[in-house]
C-alpha cells in the first residue's frame, strides 16, 4: 500500500487532508507537525509523495523542501503564501506542484493530483527533440510526474522506438529537427496510430500561428510554445493523458462484454469486416468457430445463476489464453461464443479447436463448499471461402455447431 507524508503544522487541516486521502485513495498517511518529526518519518518509511507546508515552527523558511528533495522524495508544496516571486522560486525546484491552501477545492485538487500521479505510472512517454538540454528538461519533469520516459534526438529514431515499444501512450515532439521535422513525424505517426491510441504533443519556439494550426490538422492533440512553465507543461501533459484514458475507457466499454471482458458481437463484426477488406490483396485465410456450453441451463438450475456466470467467465479465460493475440474471441450472448482464427491454414483449425475443447473438459470449477463443477463445450467451425460473406461463414459454423450437439455434444465439428 502506498504511503503519503503530510508535513503541516495546522493540525485541523492536516487531519482533514489525511482523512480525505485515506478515504479516497486508500493510502497509508503519516502526519508530521514539525520538521524534526518529518525527519524521523522519512528515516523510517518510504513514501510515494510528501505534501509539505513551508512555514513550520522549526523551519519557517521552507528548509524542509530542499531536505526532502535531497532524500529523493517527490514533493508537492502546500502553502498560504501567494507571493508570485516566492512561488516562482519554489517551482524552480524539482517539485511536482505548488498548491495554495485555500479551502475544500484545493483539498479536492490534491486528491485528484495524487490519483493522476498514480495512474501516470502506467504510461510511457517518448520525447523527441534534437536539443539535449530540452530533452533532459522534459525528461526530468515527466519522471517527476511518475511517467516512464524514453528520449530520442530525431524523428527517424522516434519511429523506430514506436515499432519496438508497443505501449507508448504519448509522443512529445519538437518542430525544428534535422531530416524529419516534428510536423512530418506527426503525419507519419498518424498513419498507424489514431488519437484514441496515442497522444501527440507538439512543441516549438516558432511564433507562427500557422505551424500551430498545421500540427493540429495533422493530428496533434495539443501544442505547447517554448519557453513554457512547469505548471503549463504538467497540466497539458496530464490533461492529454486523462483524455486518452477516458476515450479508451468509453471505447473499451462499447466494444467489450461486461461480464467476461471479451469482445462483444458489435465489435466482432466491425473488426472482421475490416479484416476481410484488408486481406483481399494478401490472400490471408481465416476460420470461424461457434461454440457454446453443453447443458448450461442445467448448471444454472442446479447451482444458480451466480455460478453460471462464473463458469462463463472461466471459459472465457481459457479461450483467451489459448488463442493468438491476433485472433478475435467474442461473446455473442448467453453461453454462446464466436472465435475468428486469423492467418491460419485449414489443417491447423481442428487441432486448435480440439485443444480448446480438451482444456475446458479438464477444467474443474471448485465451489465454496469444495464441491466441483465440471462442464464441456461443443464447437462448430468452418474455413472462410472468399466467395462467402462473413454472415454466411458464421451461419455455416453455427450449423456445424448444431450438428456437433446433435451428435452427442462435447466435440468439434469442422467442415
Amino acid at each position: 500500500m502506498k504511503r503519503i507524508l503530510i508535513v503541516e503544522d495546522n493540525k485541523t487541516l492536516a487531519k482533514l487532508l489525511a482523512k480525505k486521502i485515506k478515504f479516497s485513495l486508500k493510502y497509508e498517511v503519516d502526519i508530521a507537525y514539525k520538521f524534526s518529526e518529518a525527519k524521523l518519518f522519512i528515516k523510517k518509511y518510504n513514501y510515494f509523495i510528501a505534501l509539505l507546508d513551508i512555514n513550520l515552527p522549526d523551519a519557517p523558511n521552507g528548509e524542509i523542501v530542499d531536505y526532502v528533495l535531497n532524500k529523493g522524495l517527490r514533493t508537492m508544496i502546500l502553502s498560504a503564501n501567494i507571493d508570485k516571486e516566492f512561488r516562482k522560486k519554489m517551482l524552480a525546484k524539482n517539485i511536482i506542484d505548488y498548491v495554495n491552501k485555500g479551502g475544500v477545492n484545493d483539498i479536492n485538487y490534491i486528491i485528484h493530483t495524487l490519483a493522476r500521479l498514480e495512474k501516470n505510472q502506467n504510461h510511457k512517454v517518448l520525447v523527441v527533440d534534437d536539443s539535449m538540454v530540452f530533452r533532459n528538461q522534459m525528461k526530468t519533469m515527466l519522471e517527476n510526474l511518475f511517467y516512464e520516459v524514453i528520449t530520442v534526438a530525431h524523428g527517424e529514431e522516434a519511429l523506430g522506438m514506436l515499432n519496438s515499444h508497443l505501449n507508448i501512450s504519448m509522443v512529445i515532439t519538437d518542430y525544428n529537427m534535422p531530416v524529419m521535422n516534428g510536423l512530418e513525424l506527426t503525419n507519419e505517426i498518424r498513419k498507424n496510430y489514431t488519437k484514441t491510441e496515442l497522444c501527440i504533443i507538439a512543441i516549438s519556439s516558432i511564433n507562427d500561428e500557422e505551424i500551430n494550426a498545421l500540427f493540429l490538422k495533422q493530428g496533434a492533440n495539443d501544442y505547447i510554445k517554448k519557453p513554457f512553465s512547469k505548471e503549463e507543461f504538467s497540466c497539458r501533459i496530464n490533461n492529454s493523458i486523462e483524455a486518452l484514458e477516458n476515450i479508451q475507457y468509453i471505447t473499451n466499454h462499447a466494444n467489450r462484454d461486461f461480464l467476461t471482458g471479451l469482445y462483444n458481437r458489435r465489435y466482432f463484426f466491425q473488426n472482421m469486416n475490416e479484416y476481410i477488406e484488408d486481406i483481399k490483396l494478401s490472400g490471408e485465410k481465416f476460420a470461424i468457430a461457434m461454440l457454446d456450453i453443453d447443458f448450461f441451463k442445467k448448471i444454472n438450475d442446479t447451482y444458480g445463476h451466480d455460478i453460471g456466470d462464473k463458469v462463463i467467465v472461466a471459459i472465457s479465460e481459457v479461450l483467451r489464453s489459448n488463442t493468438s493475440y491476433r485472433d478475435i474471441v467474442a461473446r455473442f450472448g448467453g453461453e454462446e461464443f464466436c472465435i475468428a482464427l486469423k492467418n491460419i491454414n485449414q489443417y491447423s483449425v481442428p487441432e486448435i479447436l480440439e485443444r480448446l475443447r480438451e482444456e475446458i473438459e479438464e477444467f474443474v470449477f471448485v465451489l465454496d463448499d469444495e464441491s466441483e463443477v465440471k462442464f464441456t463445450i461443443s464447437i462448430g467451425a468452418t474455413y472462410h471461402d472468399d466467395s462467402d460473406t462473413l454472415e454466411e461463414t458464421i451461419n455455416q459454423a453455427d450449423m456445424n455447431l448444431y450438428n456437433a450437439k446433435q451428435n452427442g455434444r462435447n466435440q468439434v465439428n469442422f467442415g
